[in-house]
């Protein structure tokens, strides 16, 4: 057995926290956040539940995701099992020295300051899926969204970030990296073995996709520039694995690193914007607003770094997609030493579970929660939020690198899409969600995209 089927055999087994937290999420198969956001209402803000041989505790107050990600920081350690196939070795699954000295010499490339290098790269990257937007709505095609826009994400972070147009074919790396990432497809895997059913891991589709996941960071490394770039994420890699004083950051990691933007990078991005877009088309007056404000800010023009703070009401709506459905819905901890949090004993070992929906959806911190409300962002007479209340990009300094430049390429993205296209959401109302690593749509979000005249 290869060390690619060997990984995928590992899928099978029950080890992960995502499957631990499975028997949480049932009762409401159209959202089964609420079931843990009842949990929280009900039980309080630290709740500890055993789980086999591990106890998993689901925190939902600001004040303890402080104390867990800024306070007490090096107690509380990254947890990515059973990611760590997609991975690797990157920096997302490490913690402390070693974690810092990965990160630091790639920060530059994630400073605001370099956003206005990337932006005429955002913009090529959208203005080819418009074409392709364009060939559906002259045939009526109906497609699903996130797929559409992680191709589009995948091509932005291609054409910006690694001086590269992208080397593979999106959709296909999409089908596998999501066949791979969905925990229901764990769960196949897992009660497959456990029925004595005989079968070949090769046969399943994990297998595969990890064998395509692995061959699309030595493509991107190995393509020819677009521009011969000097000032590129991908140019800081390979001077750290020129650079001795780094022994640490071999080829193998910079391969790592590629895959992180690619999935992690990626798949945040776009189910950002599939849920913007989604959301606007069952607000159709709030999509009038983004298209007022492009028409105004950029007329017919494409954008400069400038445009993106002018863009204010599109900026909020994304700002509301990720209150709404954050992609991250929970981020994840192993407790390095014991400790209280919330009056509760936390042990060495204990999964920490940081239930950021809940607080995003909590009326003690946001006024009518489960509305779609954008200008509450810059209503300076809403309720102010609490601190660490809204946490898509974690917090503290293991916050998300990309978080920033995430919503640079996503604000253009609307403010560029809408002004050319009315994309029409087909599917049920509300959109059911897929509580998986990420809030994924369940069943995808099926669009039309009809094109403006």
């Amino acid at each position: 057995m290869n060390a690619v089927e060997t990984q995928a055999q590992l899928l099978g087994e029950e080890q992960s926290v995502w499957f631990k937290l499975t028997p949480l999420l049932k009762g409401n198969t159209e959202n089964p956040m609420s079931i843990l956001c009842q949990m929280a209402e009900r039980y309080g803000p630290v709740i500890p539940v055993n789980m086999g041989s591990e106890r998993v505790v689901l925190i939902s107050e600001p004040e303890l995701f402080k104390h867990v990600l800024v306070s007490k920081a090096d107690n509380y350690i990254k947890y990515f099992d059973g990611l760590k196939p997609i991975f690797g070795k990157s920096m997302i699954t490490h913690d402390g020295a070693l974690w810092q000295k990965i990160r630091m010499p790639q920060q530059p490339a994630f400073h605001p300051d370099a956003f206005a290098d990337y932006i005429p790269f955002f913009t090529q990257a959208i203005k080819q899926k418009m074409e392709g937007w364009a060939r559906h709505a002259k045939a009526g095609d109906t497609f699903e969204m996130v797929e559409q826009t992680w191709t589009l994400a995948a091509d932005m972070i291609c054409k910006a970030l690694f001086d590269r147009d992208m080397p593979f074919n999106p959709h296909v790396v999409f089908k596998y990296v999501k066949t791979y990432t969905d925990v229901q497809e764990h769960k196949g895997i897992r009660q497959k073995k456990q029925s004595g059913d005989a079968y070949e891991v090769t046969e399943f589709d994990a297998a595969k996709a990890m064998e395509a996941w692995a061959a699309v960071p030595p493509a991107v490394i190995g393509a020819d520039p677009r521009d011969h770039r000097e000032k590129t994420l991908l140019k800081l890699i390979e001077d750290c694995v020129a650079d001795p004083a780094i022994p640490e950051f071999d080829r193998q990691q910079a391969v790592d690193e590629i895959k992180q933007y690619l999935w992690a990078g990626t798949e945040t991005t776009a189910l950002t914007l599939a849920w913007a877009l989604y959301l606007l088309s069952i607000h159709p007056e709030a999509a009038q607003r983004v298209i007022k404000e492009s028409e105004e800010v950029l007329g017919d023009r494409e954008p400069t770094a400038a445009d993106y703070t002018a863009l204010v009401y599109t900026r909020s709506v994304i700002q509301e997609t990720m209150r709404l459905y954050p992609p991250v819905w929970g981020l994840i901890r192993v407790a390095a030493g014991d400790d209280v949090i919330g009056g509760k004993e936390i042990k060495a070992g204990d999964r920490i579970v940081l239930f950021g929906y809940s607080a995003h959806h909590n009326p003690r911190f946001w006024d009518e929660p489960e509305e779609f409300r954008p200008e509450r962002w810059t209503d300076k007479s809403a309720k102010r939020q609490v601190k660490y209340s809204y946490i898509p990009f974690g917090a503290g300094k293991r916050s998300c690198i990309g978080g920033a430049m995430s919503q640079v390429e996503n604000t253009l993205a609307l403010a560029l899409l809408l002004r050319r296209f009315r994309p029409e959401y087909v599917g049920p109302v509300p959109a059911p969600i897929n509580a998986t690593v990420t809030l994924t749509p369940k069943g995808g979000l099926m669009f039309k995209v009809h094109e403006l005249s």
